[in-house]
């Protein structure tokens, strides 16, 4: 592992808590995004079905 070394800087009670704890908020933050800025998202989180439509290939 060629990133081993910053456990001598960081304690690992420390880095691991502070490392999931980002990757949370950032999974979070891209929740909210998707919900705020989207109108199919919170549709689809209510189970909400898609409006389905077809194409007709003339040929």
């Amino acid at each position: 592992m060629n990133q081993g070394r910053i456990w001598t800087v960081v304690k690992p009670s420390v880095g691991l808590p502070l490392l999931l704890g980002s990757v949370t908020v950032i999974a979070i933050l891209v929740h909210l995004a998707l919900v705020n800025n989207t109108t199919w998202f919170p549709k689809y989180w209510n189970g909400k079905a898609a409006a389905v439509t077809s194409q007709v290939n003339v040929g």
